[in-house]
């Protein structure tokens, strides 16, 4: 009973002939905004994707240098304990 009396409104107010073009071009615009709504979603999980592939190497990354590393069994970048202490070479 509703969509009949807006019908009908829509006759009277737009006219017989215009009203399948109205609708017609209320149809494209659903469509092209559904359109736009799948390649929002498309583009949001690429993003998604890229940035927790961006954060997974930058994790393993800092893993990499947070792991002490070793040459000849002498662990590099760890502090060293000086057998003799230093004195500079003009101390008086």
């Amino acid at each position: 009973m509703e969509i009949a009396i807006l019908v009908g409104a829509a006759v009277l107010l737009f006219g017989a002939d215009r009203v399948p073009k109205l609708a017609r071009g209320i149809g494209q615009a659903k469509k092209e905004f559904m359109v736009g709504q799948a390649e929002a979603d498309v583009a949001a999980e690429r993003a998604r994707i890229d940035a927790r592939a961006q954060a997974e190497a930058n994790a393993a990354h800092a893993a990499t240098l947070a792991a002490p590393q070793s040459v000849n069994g002498v662990v590099v970048g760890a502090p060293q304990t000086p057998s003799e202490p230093s004195v500079p070479p003009n101390a008086n």
